[in-house]
C-alpha cells in the first residue's frame, strides 16, 4: 500500500486536560482532513536539528473543515513529547495520515464498551462524539482508568454528555486515589459486570480497548475467554 499523504498542519489551540496531557487543535492548510473514528495521524517533531515522527490517535470526532485534536502526553526524557507541549500557538509541522483500522462508524449502530487508560481515551472519544453526533441511540458506555483524580482527562466532558444521552454511561476508576472515590481499581475489574449488563439489554455488545499492551490483553482475554464474546466484536489497539 502507499504511504499515506502528507500535510501540513499549524497548531491552532492547546489546552492542559491533566498535569501530564496537552491537547493540541490543529488545522491543515491545504484543506480538510476527512478520517475515520479511531484513525491517526503521524506528526514529524523538529528536535535536535531533526526531524522525528510518532504517531497520535485523533481525539476529536470528524467534522466539516480542517480541525482535529491530540491528546500528547508527556513522557519523562522524551524529547518529542516534551517538544509538542511546548510547541507555541501558530507553530507549522508536517502531518501524515490519516491511517489505522481500530474504527467504529458513527452509525455503527451496536452497543459499545469503550474502554481505555490514559490518552487511550483519544480514538474513543473520537467514536464516541461521532456517534452522538449522528444520533446513536445505541448503549454506549466508556470505562477509563487512570492512577489519580487529576490524571481523568475529559472527565467534565464524559459525565455532562452522560447526564443529558441516556444511553450514554461514564465510569472512571482511579488505580491509586488520593481520596475516597466511586470507582477504584483496573479496568479490567470493572469489564465483567459492565458487559453482562450490556448483554442483557438486547444484542451482544462489541467491545472497543485501547492503551498499553498489558491493559489491553487483559481486557481482551476477559471479553473473549471469561465472557465468550466472538473475535469479531472485540477491537483492540495498543500504544506501546
Amino acid at each position: 500500500m502507499p504511504p499515506p499523504p502528507s500535510f501540513s498542519v499549524r497548531l491552532v489551540a492547546a489546552r492542559a486536560l491533566a498535569p501530564s496531557v496537552r491537547e493540541l487543535t490543529f488545522e491543515r492548510e491545504d484543506g480538510p482532513l476527512e478520517f475515520a473514528p479511531g484513525q491517526w495521524v503521524n506528526l514529524r517533531v523538529p528536535v535536535g536539528g531533526r526531524e522525528e515522527k510518532r504517531s497520535y490517535s485523533i481525539a476529536s470526532p470528524p467534522e466539516p473543515g480542517a480541525r482535529f485534536s491530540l491528546a500528547v502526553t508527556r513522557v519523562d526524557g522524551g524529547a518529542v513529547s516534551q517538544a509538542l507541549h511546548e510547541l507555541a500557538v501558530g507553530a507549522q509541522l508536517t502531518a501524515e495520515g490519516p491511517a489505522g483500522f481500530f474504527t467504529r462508524a458513527a452509525d455503527a449502530g451496536h452497543p459499545s464498551l469503550l474502554v481505555a487508560t490514559g490518552t487511550g481515551l483519544s480514538p474513543l472519544r473520537s467514536m464516541l462524539l461521532a456517534a452522538v453526533a449522528a444520533g446513536a441511540r445505541e448503549p454506549l458506555w466508556v470505562v477509563l482508568g487512570v492512577r489519580h483524580e487529576e490524571d481523568a482527562l475529559y472527565e467534565d466532558e464524559l459525565r455532562a454528555l452522560a447526564a443529558r444521552s441516556p444511553n450514554v454511561r461514564a465510569l472512571i476508576t482511579l488505580s491509586r486515589p488520593r481520596r475516597a472515590a466511586e470507582h477504584v481499581g483496573y479496568v479490567q475489574q470493572h469489564v465483567p459486570a459492565l458487559l453482562t449488563e450490556l448483554a442483557q439489554l438486547g444484542e451482544p455488545p462489541h467491545v472497543y480497548i485501547c492503551g498499553l499492551e498489558r491493559m489491553v490483553k487483559a481486557v481482551r482475554d476477559v471479553a473473549r475467554n471469561q465472557l465468550g464474546l466472538p473475535r469479531q466484536r472485540v477491537h483492540s489497539e495498543r500504544f506501546d
